[in-house]
């Protein structure tokens, strides 16, 4: 799928491309390509002389060659984003291509995207520059702003994060926590580390990517304030990103702990019941090694006072563990 954004009225305008006759009508000054196919690419190639290397959406390149600038002024930036779903988080690698020569020209410049998947800030960024006139005037805007709206998109996935383990708080600070509700809880907070973790990663991403914009003296002294807002912003997610590791370490270690009660409740009683049946043990096996003399077997009532024996002192140690209080 191939996309142009231009610039009317001072809103972003979006054009599905389906010709390259087509292309050629606008002046964009962001061509995205999702998923694009080889037909599109020779579009791109033939209208704006760009070859998009063959390697741009790959994930296994290094990470110290995911920003570089090419001896035409080209700058190559990959940066992957977030993708919160909640059935598979995900990040999706993104390569941006910023054509250096159109921005020299004195014109507002032209930034090329390649991904796989449609990307959720995307979708942010087109929405807001629908509705915001003059929030985007040239190529190094959108790419500044889709940076800014991922670390507000990671910023609005932290917050569902506390909303959800509030829940997971509630279920385990009420006490009583059955094996079943204890493997729920568990199966929550795993999702939770899991989520948080995807986005500690991508902000630490997201701050390369801004680093490098800023050391490459590409931006104007605005979009350069712009840039180091937008590394105070990750940097106070750092923090919550740190805090919801120990919250969710300590509602880990509660859930283990009541797991861990509820297995010492059996095994206490199979503990009261092997001591309670010490003794009843202790005098059939005197009944039964007495060879010589066996009384149970002279007397009548032999028998029945073995067994009255044996079952007082079962009931005996039970007394005694239920005064003080061990079988509760």
């Amino acid at each position: 799928m191939l996309n142009i954004f231009s610039l009317a009225n001072g809103r972003l305008v979006q054009e599905e491309i389906d010709s390259l006759e087509e292309l050629a009508r606008f002046q964009p000054i962001w061509v995205d390509l999702e998923s694009p196919t080889p037909e599109e690419k020779r579009w791109v190639m033939q209208h704006y002389a760009l070859s998009i290397p063959d390697d741009a959406m790959d994930e296994d390149i290094e990470e110290s060659a995911r920003f570089y600038e090419e001896d035409n002024g080209d700058l190559h930036i990959r940066s992957d984003f977030l993708v919160a779903d909640a059935e598979e988080p995900r990040t999706v690698r993104v390569a941006f291509i910023l054509h250096q020569h159109k921005i020299d020209a004195g014109g507002p410049g032209l930034l090329f995207s390649i991904h796989d998947e449609d990307v959720p800030v995307f979708r942010l960024l087109r929405l807001r520059a629908r509705r915001a006139p003059g929030l985007i005037e040239n190529a190094k805007e959108v790419l500044l702003k889709l940076f800014d709206a991922d670390a507000e998109y990671s910023a609005d996935t932290l917050e569902e994060i506390y909303d959800a383990l509030e829940l997971v708080s509630a279920k385990v600070l009420a006490g009583a926590v059955t094996d079943a509700l204890a493997s729920e809880v568990l199966g929550a907070i795993a999702r939770h580390e899991d989520m948080n973790g995807r986005i500690r990663r991508n902000m630490m991403d997201t701050r390369r990517a801004v680093s490098f914009m800023m050391r490459s003296r590409m931006l104007n002294a605005d979009q350069f304030e712009e840039a180091r807002q937008i590394l105070r912003d990750i940097d106070s997610l750092d923090s919550h990103t740190a805090f919801l590791f120990d919250k969710i370490n300590f509602l880990m270690d509660a859930t283990v702990g009541f797991i861990n009660i509820n297995q010492n409740k059996i095994i206490k009683i199979f503990s009261v019941a092997s001591v309670a049946l010490l003794p009843p043990t202790l005098i059939a096996s005197l009944y039964g090694m007495n060879f010589q003399h066996m009384p149970e077997l002279a007397q009548t009532w032999g028998y029945p006072y073995a067994l009255a024996l044996m079952a007082a002192s079962a009931v005996v140690p039970m007394w005694y563990f239920r005064k003080r209080g061990w079988l509760a």
